[in-house]
């Protein structure tokens, strides 16, 4: 077995583990902070939406121009009165996008561009946005994020409870923010790719957060007929035990968005790529780190605020006391064996180290030989 594999059967089994609940302060700090920096080059730089959502047209020129970058943005611009972006395709070819423009003035932008860059015009293709179209596409995208956003909370409160539904919004919305602002520090293009985009890694978010829900629920079954586990002690062990698995399908599904994004978008010049690689890259380890750092502590702090829970910290504490006192172990190795007073399923929300306990009916059993 590799040593990943051993460390994720030790994670599973509470042999080892790392206290995330207990540092959850640290995570909600480090969200918060990325969160405002989001929202702040959101309202400083804004999104650079696509012709798709404004209107506009792009033009595409013939392979093999001589033509840089720079001089035809300078061309576009000069031709529109408008911000144009030109991007080198791998073919050597030029695209050149311009917002807000009228379509009816594109036939006479057409002939310019063909002027200035030495080509003729009908080699040159156009292919035309109108703004009542692009105003449909954006409306369609923010309903099928809104209708996306209320099934999950919906299905999630059904098949879990209203907290767990709760804390996945919070955590969806975590993963839209930290994308969006990314998108606006970077300056890239917002397509009907990017939506797609974001809609996939919801779903890669929702997914890591819906394992560790579902072990946490079931792991939290009858959790107040035991006097040995809190409810957030049983949390990190949820987090703990699906932890390896979680970054193993973060990594491989990282893995070819990476290539998509630093070689085909970087490498190969292909910057249609961009759109869509740039927000399943961010989205996918945003909402990796949400589902583990975010979601599942947070499910935490609103369950110990019930007064079941608040009455079973107590009777824990309580307990692990009086074991103190009477020089029992108390925070020491823990066994595969429920207390008396626990249901037999409860022993497999521990945390720690798992030794085999001493017999507990020694000295009790009836000695060997004939009965006189």
């Amino acid at each position: 077995m590799s040593k990943l594999g051993k460390l994720g059967a030790r994670l599973h089994h509470g042999e080892v583990g790392y206290d995330f609940i207990k540092n959850r302060k640290i995570w909600y700090g480090i969200s918060i902070l990325i969160t405002i920096t989001a929202i702040v080059g959101l309202a400083v730089r804004g999104l650079h939406m696509g012709i798709e959502f404004q209107g506009g047209a792009v033009f595409t020129s013939p392979k093999n121009m001589s033509a840089s970058v720079s001089q035809a943005e300078t061309y576009a611009e000069e031709a529109s009165g408008h911000d144009a972006i030109v991007q080198k395709l791998g073919d050597g070819s030029l695209r050149i996008q311009i917002a807000g423009i009228d379509t009816d003035k594109s036939d006479q932008i057409k002939d310019d561009l063909a002027k200035d860059l030495k080509v003729d015009s009908e080699k040159i293709n156009a292919d035309l946005v109108g703004p009542s179209w692009g105003d449909q596409i954006a409306n369609k995208a923010w309903q099928g994020l809104g209708i996306f956003m209320v099934l999950v909370v919906i299905y999630l409160a059904i098949a879990f409870e209203w907290r767990m539904a709760l804390a996945a919004f919070v955590a969806l919305i975590h993963d839209i923010t930290i994308t969006t602002g990314i998108y606006a520090l970077v300056g890239f293009e917002v397509t009907p790719g990017t939506v797609i985009g974001l809609l996939t890694i919801l779903g890669y978010s929702l997914y890591d957060t819906v394992v560790v829900f579902d072990s946490l629920k079931e792991q939290t079954k009858d959790i107040t007929k035991q006097t040995r586990w809190t409810y957030s002690e049983i949390a990190n062990r949820s987090i703990n035990s699906t932890l390896v698995r979680s970054i193993n399908t973060t990594v491989v599904a990282l893995l070819p968005v990476g290539g998509l994004l630093f070689i085909g978008g970087g490498v190969l010049g292909a910057g249609m790529l961009n759109d869509i690689s740039l927000s399943l890259f961010v989205g996918l380890a945003a909402g990796a780190y949400s589902s583990i750092f975010i979601a599942t502590p947070l499910v935490a702090d609103l369950k110990e605020a019930e007064p079941q829970m608040k009455a079973l910290k107590k009777r824990v504490l309580a307990k692990r006391a009086q074991a103190g006192v009477k020089g029992e172990a108390v925070e020491g190795p823990v066994t595969d064996e429920p207390y008396d007073d626990e249901p037999e399923d409860a022993a497999a929300a521990v945390v720690g180290p798992r030794n085999q306990p001493a017999s507990r009916n020694r000295g009790r059993g009836r000695p060997s030989g004939k009965r006189r």
